[in-house]
């Protein structure tokens, strides 16, 4: 991020905690300072993923931006930001009604550093235990590296456009197949690609009507009467222990898909390239997350 982008999130998040001071909303000094540097963090990471001014903060960006969030910082951070952003829709921009509350998330950071991929063997047995609407979610999971909530978003390419993003021309090369989009980190939309017999018996899922469904407080429009979300996850792991006798969560998913696109790549691009492309098909277009997922 450029320093230029770095003062006008610090300016914004500055003038934010001023005014909610202003309205009686914070109470020490030290809550002042811990509200400012999490929403001048907020404001960046909103100004690099090219989402609105965080002064028009929804419920909705929120929530799926303490998800993401989730994923990176311990417990203790996840919730500051949480009672930061819910300040600013309660007294600020009045997103919130002033008793109303943001939905609290766990923070996933120790069981990703934790996390060991799956081997495609262990999947299979994973598969086995699971009912079919979840199983082939599992599939998906892995052949595309998508979060538990990216599930419920899937759309066909045809019918939803993805974001204007960086790619590389090596994006999902050796893996071409059907193009979907799903909705993912901040709000964005991204393009994956999935096996064309994949695709096939996903589309026997097709709701005859996209239909709402709220999972941690998020509501999502889905199109596909598949697993998807909490429900989704807690399936992966019940079904993880009872077929290969352990589980690193539906993270794991995630893993594979890093550890196994960064080993098709490796003949024709340095590392560095890779870990671009694979950041960009995983959607958080960060090759130092990447390396998160390698471990």
């Amino acid at each position: 991020m450029s320093e230029q982008w770095f003062a006008k999130a610090e300016t914004q998040a500055s003038k934010m905690v001023h005014a909610l001071n202003d309205a009686g909303a914070i109470k020490s000094v030290g809550s002042f300072r811990n509200y400012e540097q999490a929403l001048t963090q907020i404001a960046q990471s909103f100004k690099e993923n090219g989402l609105p001014s965080i002064n028009n903060l929804t419920p909705q960006q929120a929530t799926e931006y303490l998800v993401d969030r989730a994923t990176q910082v311990q417990q203790p951070t996840l919730n500051l930001e949480r009672q930061a952003m819910q300040k600013v829709m309660q007294h600020y921009n009045h997103q919130l009604a002033p008793k109303e509350t943001l939905p609290v998330v766990k923070s996933e950071l120790q069981t990703i550093q934790a996390s060991r991929a799956y081997t495609p063997e262990q999947i299979r047995e994973v598969l086995v235990h699971q009912t079919p609407h979840n199983a082939i979610s599992t599939e998906i999971a892995h052949a595309a590296g998508l979060r538990a909530h990216e599930l419920l978003t899937i759309k066909p390419m045809a019918e939803r456009a993805p974001d204007v993003r960086p790619a590389h021309e090596a994006k999902f090369e050796g893996r071409e197949g059907v193009s979907y989009t799903v909705t993912g980190k901040g709000g964005l939309t991204r393009e994956i690609q999935l096996p064309r017999e994949l695709s096939e018996r996903l589309e026997g899922y097709r709701l005859p009507e996209p239909e709402k469904v709220t999972d941690r407080g998020v509501h999502y429009e889905r199109s596909y009467e598949i697993g998807g979300g909490n429900a989704w996850s807690s399936s992966f792991t019940r079904a993880s222990q009872r077929g290969i006798g352990r589980s690193s969560g539906a993270h794991g998913l995630r893993h594979s898909y890093a550890q196994e696109r960064m080993n098709e790549l490796r003949y024709e691009y340095v590392r560095e390239e890779r870990l671009q492309i694979v950041s960009q098909e995983m959607g958080h277009f960060r090759p130092e997350i990447t390396e998160v997922y390698l471990r």
